[in-house]
Parts: C-alpha cells; structure tokens; sequence
C-alpha cells in the first residue's frame, strides 16, 4: 500500500539512521521529499524572521533559486551571478571567509582557470536617482585566468557550471558546520548558529558532471559525513546510479546506515523500499525488474520501452557493438528499432507518463524481454520464467 510523501518523510525520520541514502528516478518526488521532511523537522512560523536555531540545511533545486543571473541585455557585458544573501551565506563568506574554499572546490569539478570573482559593497543610483547599497558577496563575477591576454572577463558560465557553483558554496558550508559541531562543549563553538542543527538533506548535487568527477564528488561527500562526530543525520537522494553505487561502497560497512530506493507508484501515492545491504546498485538489473513486473501483471506503459532501450544500449557498450539496434533480431530490426524508438522518445521517467498501449505493442516488449534479453543474451531473470513465445506482428 502507497503512502504520501509526508509519510515516507516521517519513515525516514523515524529509521533514526546517521546516514540514510535513497535512490529513485526523476520526477519521483525526491525534492518534494526534501521538503516534505523540511516541514517536519522545522515547520515554517511566520513569526520568526531570523534563522536562528535552524535545524535542518538542505540542498536541492530551491537551493539553486537562491542564485539568479543579472545577464546586462542592454550592454552584454556586465554579466553576473546574483545571490540573494542570508544568514548562511553572509556567515561563510563574510564571517568565516570561505571565497578561497569555494573557488577550490568550484575549480576542482570544473576547470583550474575558470574563476569566480565576488564584489565588494558599491553603491548605485536606483532609477529615482537614490543611493541603493550593494552589499559585498552578493554578486559573482566569472573569468578564465589564463596569465596571459587570451583569458576573458565577465564570462556567461554554463548551466552546468553554474550547478557546481552553487553545490561548491553549499559544501564549504557544510564542510565548516559539521568542524563547528564537532566541537563537543557547546561553550567552545565559534558559532551558536547551529547547535540545533539535526538534519542535513541532499538532492541530486551536481548531476552534469561527467563519471570521473561524479565518482570525485561522491567520495567527497562521503569522507565529509564520515569526519562528522556529533549527532548531526545525513539524507542523501539521487537518480544516478553511478553516485548512487559510489556512496553505497563508501557507507557498505559503516553502522547506524539504511539504503532505500523510492517509487512512484500509479495512484500518484509513493513506496520507500529497502535495499539490500551487501550488494550495490545495478541499474539494468533494477529496469529489467520492472520489466518483467510489467510483463507478468499485464501493466506495460509507454515509459516501460525506455527502461528496453536502456538495457540494450548498456548491454550493446558492454559486448562492444558500435549501435544498440545490432542486438534486436535481425529479421525484423528496423522494424523494433522503430516501434522502441517512437515509444520511447516521449517517456524519459518513471511515471512521467501513463498511456495505454495496443497490445501488439505490450506484446512485442515481452518478447524482446523474455527471448532476446533474458534468453538470447543470458540476462538472469528475476521473476518470470523463460517460456518459448510466439512470433509477434512488428
């Protein structure tokens, strides 16, 4: 039976785990969970202005809001990061002066010489001609550093650039809240910022990094909550396998952890479902799961030919055929690489879109499932049988 996110969050809470690590597809519900749990641990009073005795720092796509481009579509040349300044910002910057830190970290997953500059307070005219102060920090400038004239200033970073960016500014704060609390006598503490801090929530940081950097994040994160010696709870969420896998390894053999994979279920209600303990993730493995499950209820959708076309293009790079269409039989290959391709091109997640298919169409999925991936290529099956099928109309 489904449960609501507010539910999945409350289970989340009351696993009572240092460090709890969820996968599950986009559009799944991961930052709505962030923020489902947000509400539970510290539900927002309009009374209180400050952000004192905060308890719960999470990094997901509001997170990314908190920054916003000024791109001068007048001028082209004054372009700039703005950040809407608060607490946790002005603390690790201003106080803390952590721009070093953050220009390491931001340099570290994109590229030695690209490098962010941010403003000193200046004061402007406002359209009524009155002085309006531009507080320091709250602006970032990009260039690319090269020592010589072939650098260039002020430059528009990329979308992914920016993601990095933003996560380089949320870890250096982490990385110093977690030294902050791992000062045990609370009259030692540089800072009573975060003497009420229990929760940190992670979703999806920097998903455009390629493999070698990904991997490098996911250590990072790793060794950072492992430094962690106060009560402080980590949640992590994430669509990709490959991080996912990585911090599994990380976290294999530490106690007081739980590995999940959430779902979406039809009803629009969700599931959270334990993982198992010694064993990583394997992504194909799970789509092939699913697949049968769809196969074996008679509950096939549009979105199941993509988790097909997935497994074959991870299989065909695996057996080192150069196109994934040369795994389809032969007989008919245009034919299925046509019908996968059309079925699948508008159905990229899980549960992003329900459509009921014809049922030449549900049973050409089962056939390509049960004789060419399970049977022809020696895929283990995790539910069904192999049974001989009959040929079907493509």
């Amino acid at each position: 039976m489904g449960q609501t996110l507010s539910e999945i969050a409350q289970k989340l809470i009351d696993a009572d785990k240092k460090m709890q690590l969820i996968y599950a597809f986009n559009g799944s519900g991961k930052t709505r969970l962030s923020r489902e749990f947000k509400e539970l641990i510290a539900p927002k009073n309009p009374d209180e202005e400050d952000e004192s005795g905060v308890k719960i720092l999470y990094y997901n796509a509001f997170t990314e809001d908190l920054f916003y481009w000024d791109n001068d579509l007048e001028y082209d040349t004054d372009r700039k990061l703005k950040i809407q300044t608060n607490s946790y910002t002005k603390w690790i910057l201003l106080e803390q002066g952590q721009e070093s830190n953050i220009t390491s970290h931001f340099q570290r997953y994109t590229n030695d010489k690209l490098t962010p500059r941010f403003n000193e307070q200046y004061t402007i005219k406002d359209k009524d001609n009155k002085d309006v102060v531009i507080p320091p920090y709250s602006e970032v400038y990009f260039s690319f550093e090269t020592g010589d004239e072939s650098g260039s200033k002020d430059v528009k970073i990329s979308k992914g650039e920016e993601s990095c960016f933003v996560w380089s500014v949320f870890y250096s704060l982490l990385e110093q809240t977690i030294s902050v609390l791992n000062v045990a006598d609370l009259a030692e503490r540089e800072t009573n910022q975060f003497n009420d801090l229990q929760y940190v929530f992670i979703d999806d940081p920097v998903s455009s990094l390629d493999d070698t950097h990904l991997i490098e994040l996911a250590v990072d994160i790793a060794k950072l909550i492992k430094s962690s010696t106060s009560e402080l709870k980590f949640i992590i969420t994430t669509h990709n396998p490959l991080f996912y896998n990585v911090i599994f390894n990380e976290f294999n053999r530490v106690s007081r952890t739980r590995k999940w994979r959430l779902e979406k279920l039809i009803d629009g209600t969700f599931e959270l479902i334990d993982q198992p303990k010694d064993s990583p993730f394997s992504y194909h493995l799970f789509l092939l799961a699913e697949l049968e499950k769809a196969i074996e209820s008679g509950e096939i959708q549009k979105y199941h030919f993509n988790f097909l076309r997935n497994i074959f293009e991870k299989a065909s790079t695996f057996l080192g055929f150069n196109k994934w269409e040369d795994l389809l039989p032969k007989d008919a290959r245009e034919s299925y690489y046509n019908r996968i391709i059309n079925l699948s091109s508008h159905s990229k997640h899980h549960g992003a879109e329900v459509s009921i298919l014809e049922d030449n169409d549900k049973r050409v999925l089962s056939f390509l499932v049960r004789e060419i991936i399970i049977k022809l290529y020696r895929f283990k099956p995790t539910i069904m049988e192999v049974e001989n099928q009959e040929n079907v109309t493509v």
